[in-house]
């Protein structure tokens, strides 16, 4: 077989110290470019030979060059990422945060698992202190009892606590009426309820929405009288403005629980009503977030265009966004098309501007929050939504999932669109995290965070990495073998060449197998004119 073999180990008795160097300089360079692919990977997030590949050769092949559109689109993320200020992990009061006697007391008596965890809680008490409390509560005995409530750990001594400042029913003043001249009454007034007291009830101790609606019902009307009284008196110094702006936190919390209450009780017009005169009524409160219980209750009556309208005013670049805000704006522009959306046809005649608009929706949201659309498409189970929120965290995803999944499942084909889009967002954004595309860099700190927010059988999700590039793998790959086998090769040159032997005989062998098949098909003086050609 023109004596492959012996040419084979002819060539390998006859290496040079020329062959060693040569091959230890191709490990060298191998070695500088995997350096230098690394580096212009982690610092412009692609690797240089695929950009120069196709920025070069897809032109000719007759290919499209989409680079001119990303970079408008990077240039506009920069100056969004600008005008972000948010910090990384500040934790948000979740705005559709559950009843914990009516719903999370209930899942727990159920599975014998704890929904909330002592860090979510504590932040609520938190909460609670600042929103529910001043620094003149000891002026008045019930809200001196609920300032020590909100701090007690203990669920049990909460609602004493509660009950007891119901219980206080002291007099007021007493106001000298004269009736007769010798005699006089005592008008007596009575101390109006506290409002903050049937709050607590209303959220822990009633075991149904519709029990707690009932003890909202009640502390708005205590609530509505201190607001009143609060609001006439708070230009009279600091003290009357520190109650009035109590009095205004706890008017707005009572209304928008009542408002949640008629959402869950199925009156949801009614619901949108009271959210909408709530907005108006407290248009400076927008660090309840009421706009997105509104969201999700016009979404439930299907009053797509009212969603447009709001979505208009809070899906600002200057207001701080959410999973809410971008996945809502991602379902209305993915309705338009998702019901005849076809993969395959996109594929042959490319996308239409509405279909890339709802791509661009979507991977903006994805962008945004990377974990929703795993629960939107059911590739992982939902849990109960803690009361705090990580903007951009697993905590996020799930509190938009727990109430929005039906709503995207209401919009036909839209989860199709979902799930054939939302994959190709982590090529679009730049890598590492450090860098921002249309918003602010993805901290890093949102898992740990998250860890802390959700109850410990919950499996966090964490921001889907990045893939690296087939070029650097490749050249990673390539240093590796070549330092290796120069390494060999020179501390074991007698072995190495056996190796080397059996390894070409190796692959010679199918090649010899062919030839000696041939020879025997063919004619010998045939085979001998075609090995001289």
């Amino acid at each position: 077989m023109f004596g492959t073999e012996s040419s084979l180990s002819m060539f390998l008795n006859t290496l040079t110290p020329k062959f060693y160097v040569a091959l230890g300089t191709s490990s060298l360079i191998a070695g500088l470019i995997l350096i230098f692919e690394w580096w212009y990977f982690r610092k412009y997030g692609t690797s240089f030979i695929e950009q120069v590949s196709v920025s070069h050769l897809r032109p000719l092949l007759g290919g499209v060059d989409n680079n001119s559109s990303n970079n408008s689109n990077s240039s506009n993320g920069d100056s969004d990422s600008n005008r972000q200020s948010v910090s990384e992990c500040k934790v948000w009061r979740n705005p559709l945060n559950l009843f914990r006697g009516a719903e999370y007391n209930r899942y727990t008596w159920v599975t014998g698992r704890e929904p909330l965890t002592y860090y979510d809680m504590n932040l609520s008490a938190q909460d609670h202190q600042t929103f529910f409390t001043c620094d003149s509560d000891h002026l008045r005995p019930a809200d001196a009892i609920m300032q020590k409530a909100w701090r007690e750990r203990n669920p049990q001594a909460r609602i004493s606590a509660a009950h007891e400042a119901l219980e206080i029913n002291e007099i007021r003043s007493r106001v000298e009426v004269p009736l007769i001249a010798s005699s006089t009454i005592w008008e007596i007034k009575l101390l109006p309820k506290c409002a903050t007291a049937y709050i607590l009830l209303a959220e822990e101790e009633a075991t149904t929405i519709a029990e707690a609606e009932k003890l909202f019902k009640q502390a708005l009307k205590a609530g509505d009288g201190c607001y009143r009284r609060s609001q006439q008196l708070q230009h009279h110094g600091s003290q009357y403005e520190a109650q009035h702006r109590r009095d205004t936190n706890v008017l707005v919390y009572i209304k928008r629980r009542l408002a949640m209450c008629a959402r869950r009780l199925g009156r949801t017009r009614e619901a949108v009503k009271m959210m909408r005169d709530l907005m108006k009524e407290f248009p400076l409160l927008s660090m309840f977030n009421i706009h997105e219980n509104l969201l999700e209750a016009l979404l439930e009556l299907q009053a797509y265009a009212d969603v447009q309208a709001v979505l208009a005013k809070y899906d600002d670049i200057s207001l701080p966004k959410s999973a809410t805000i971008c996945y809502t704006a991602a379902l209305l522009k993915a309705r338009a098309v998702s019901d005849k959306f076809s993969p395959e046809a996109a594929s042959r005649r490319g996308l239409s501007t509405a279909e890339m608009n709802a791509v661009e929706a979507i991977h903006r949201a994805v962008e945004f929050n990377p974990h929703v659309p795993k629960y939107l498409l059911e590739m992982k189970s939902l849990i109960l939504p803690p009361e705090h929120i990580l903007k951009r965290g697993d905590s996020e995803a799930i509190a938009y999932a727990f109430f929005h999944l039906a709503h995207w499942k209401r919009v036909e084909g839209a989860l199709n669109l979902l799930h054939c889009t939302w994959e190709g967002t982590f090529r679009m954004i730049p890598y590492p995290l450090e860098k921002g595309h249309l918003f602010y860099p993805y901290p890093i700190c949102t898992e740990t965070a998250d860890r802390e927010l959700l109850p410990s059988f919950h499996e966090v999700s964490v921001y889907p990495k990045k893939e690296l590039p087939f070029f650097i793998l490749f050249t990673a790959g390539l240093c590796s073998f070549t330092a290796m086998l120069a390494l060999l090769t020179h501390q074991f040159p007698e072995l190495m060449g056996v190796f080397a032997k059996a390894f070409l005989s190796t692959l010679f062998a199918p090649l010899n197998f062919v030839m000696e098949k041939v020879e025997s098909i063919l004619p010998s003086s045939l085979w001998h004119q075609l090995t001289r050609i």
